[in-house]
C-alpha cells in the first residue's frame, strides 16, 4: 500500500506561484508513475501532469504547458508541482496519485492510490 499526502496549497493573487508536495508513504514511488490531477467545483476531475519512472518522462496537459513543472526527489519519495503564472482558472482541488506501473498516464481511472487533495485558489 501505498500513502499519499499533498502539502503547499494556499491562496495566491494571479500570477503568482505556489509548490505542491506529494509525500509517499509505505513503500517507494520511485520506479511508479505520480500524477497531479484537479477538480474545479461543478467539473470533472482534470489530468494536469505525470511523471513516469523515468524523470525524463513527463506529461503536461495544454492549459499549463510552459507554466507547470512537475518532479520528483527520489530520496525524499517526493514528487513535486511547481506552479507558475497562476490563474484564476487554476483554482481547484490538486490531487497526485500513483500508479503501481512506471507508465505514467493521463487516465485518472489508472492511478491506484490516491491523496486527499489540497486546495490552490487563484484571486484575480
Amino acid at each position: 500500500q501505498v500513502q499519499l499526502v499533498e502539502y503547499g496549497g494556499g491562496l495566491v493573487q494571479a500570477g503568482g506561484s505556489l509548490r505542491l508536495s506529494c509525500a509517499a508513504s509505505g513503500r517507494t514511488v520511485t520506479n511508479n508513475a505520480v500524477g497531479w490531477f484537479r477538480q474545479a467545483p461543478g467539473k470533472e476531475r482534470e489530468f494536469v501532469a505525470a511523471i513516469g519512472w523515468s524523470n525524463f518522462n513527463t506529461y503536461y496537459a495544454d492549459s499549463v504547458k510552459g507554466r507547470f513543472t512537475i518532479s520528483r526527489d527520489s530520496a525524499k519519495n517526493t514528487v513535486y508541482l511547481q506552479m507558475n503564472s497562476l490563474a484564476p482558472e487554476d483554482t481547484a482541488v490538486y490531487y497526485c496519485a500513483a500508479r503501481g506501473v512506471r507508465a505514467a498516464s493521463m487516465n485518472p481511472s489508472l492511478y491506484d492510490y490516491w491523496g486527499q487533495g489540497t486546495q490552490v485558489t487563484v484571486s484575480s
